[in-house]
Order: structure tokens, then sequence, then C-alpha cells
């Protein structure tokens, strides 16, 4: 059983940072490809960025690629994204999402979900 718990989504304005975490609760959290998903209203859920197992690979997405950074420290069992020069329509619910197998940059691995955290970016 995994569960996931995101934080740090918030108010902020264009061009502003910031940073989400994501805590999990999982037996080896090491064994697990971890990513950040994104929803706005009445679109699809996009994969944002993934990181792998030992954190030495990450995948962006091209919208953010060069704006945003995903991290990982696994003795904390957490996954970090850094979020920088923000914009209006990135604002959305970010998930957090882990994966046990399959490549770690595809969306379709991931099985595990946390709620969300929600990223307003005004303009």
């Amino acid at each position: 059983q995994v569960q996931l718990v995101e934080s740090g989504g918030g108010l902020v304005q264009a061009g502003d940072s910031l940073r989400l975490s994501c805590a999990a609760s999982v037996r080896t959290f090491s064994n697990y490809a971890m990513a950040w998903f994104r929803q706005a209203p009445g679109k699809k859920r996009d994969i944002v960025a993934a990181v792998n197992w030992s954190g030495d690979s990450t995948y962006y997405a091209d919208f953010v690629r060069g704006r945003f950074t995903m991290s990982r420290d696994n003795s904390k069992n957490t996954v970090y994204l850094q979020m920088n020069s923000l914009k209006p329509e990135e604002t959305a619910v970010y998930y957090c999402a882990a994966a046990r197998f399959g490549s770690y940059s595809s969306p379709h691995a991931y099985s595990y979900w946390g709620r969300g955290t929600q990223v307003t970016v005004s303009s």
C-alpha cells in the first residue's frame, strides 16, 4: 500500500516560484518511480515531471522544461517539485504519483495517487 500526501500549493502571481512536496508512506520508497501530474478544470491530466527510483534520471514535459525541477530524497520518503516562472495557464491541481513497475517517464506506469494540491497563478 502506498499513501501519498502533497503539500505546498497556494496562490501566487505570474512569474513567482513555488515548491511542492509529496510525502510517501510506503515500506521501500526507493522501489518506486515518482511523478508529478497536473489537471486544470475541463482538461485531461498531464504528466509534468518524473524521477526514477534512484533520482539520477528525470523527465520533464516540454512545457515545463527549464523552469521546473523535480527531485527526491529517499531518506525522507519525499519528492519535490520546484516551480519557477509560473504562468497563469499553469493553474491546476497538482498530483503526486508513484509507480512500482514500468518506465518512469510513461504516464501509464503510475497507479498510486495523492489527492492533489491546488496551485493558482494569478496574472
